[in-house]
């Protein structure tokens, strides 16, 4: 099945989930930057996390996730929209660390010092900007931190990536488990309880249980309706028109060397590698502007 995200309200509007299947994405993710072991679940878990937080956009809404580290990878970013249009990006593709007690070590990788960045285009004036400190570099403990503390909004975060014999994408996905403000103690134990006998995200996507059925486990007990699902896909926002405004903005002297000693521009997009040839007439036009 392809991949896609459902979102879920209980039917006391207590607790709210997004239950995602990113499998897909985060393949194309990998095959596009050409990422190692360790690098592809660090950033497939951050792509899982920006389609979760999609869930909760509406319109033409954006969130752009960043983490900035202190590790071999340096930086990952994430983006989505509402309608389940995802990209990624890592600025170290080969974080060139070993497993860790059988693990894929994500946290070294990422580093141990560092902020997650949250900017979200509400449309509104100005985007929110939210930071928080980095508190165990795994992913998605940072991003429950991040809703706790920074959003006031009570959330447990589960983000996973499975690789195949050939380090390949071969399970992938997540849930986001939020706690509404009507929601009492004794719920919040109860789902407690729920969460911690619950298999890898991972674990149950290999075994066929869709999104659906994920969070039918994760609700046993809890009456819910859905609200809709959405599918989820690779797709950058990348262009030319958007290339040759990147290269205005480099100012009049930058824009005479490039033309004196190259002749012409290559572009690259850091998201989905695409290289876009800008040639001496396009770059004497945008000089001329200047």
């Amino acid at each position: 099945m392809s991949d896609h995200l459902i979102r879920i309200l209980t039917l006391d509007g207590a607790i709210r989930v997004s239950v995602a299947e990113t499998t897909l994405l985060v393949e194309e993710v990998r095959r596009r930057q050409q990422t190692d072991p360790t690098a592809t679940v660090a950033v497939g878990r951050l792509a899982s996390a920006a389609a979760l937080m999609g869930s909760l956009l509406k319109g033409g809404q954006r969130i752009g996730l960043t983490i900035e580290g202190n590790g071999p990878l340096q930086r990952i970013q994430a983006e989505a929209d509402a309608h389940g249009r995802i990209r990624a990006t890592v600025k170290v593709p080969l974080a060139g660390l070993p497993p860790r007690d059988g693990r894929f070590d994500v946290a070294g990788a990422v580093g141990h010092a560092g902020f997650l960045h949250v900017v979200k285009d509400l449309d509104l004036k100005e985007p929110y900007r939210g930071m928080v400190q980095l508190v165990s570099s795994e992913i998605a403990e940072d991003l429950a931190y991040y809703f706790t503390t920074s959003e006031q909004t009570p959330s447990s975060v589960a983000l996973g990536v499975e690789l195949g014999q050939q380090a390949e994408v071969a399970a992938a996905g997540g849930f986001l488990v939020q706690l509404m403000p009507n929601a009492d103690e004794a719920l919040a134990d109860r789902l407690a309880e729920r969460l911690a006998v619950l298999p890898p995200t991972t674990t149950m996507l290999r075994q066929g249980h869709p999104p659906s059925a994920i969070a039918s486990r994760l609700l046993e007990g809890f009456p819910y309706r859905e609200l809709g699902t959405m599918p989820l896909s690779f797709v950058c926002s990348c262009s030319r028109q958007q290339t040759l405004k990147l290269l205005h903005t480099l100012g009049a002297e930058e824009l005479d060397r490039i033309i004196e000693d190259l002749g012409e521009a290559r572009v690259t997009c850091e998201y989905c590698k695409e290289t876009y040839l800008v040639e001496m007439a396009a770059l004497q036009d945008i000089r001329s502007c200047l």
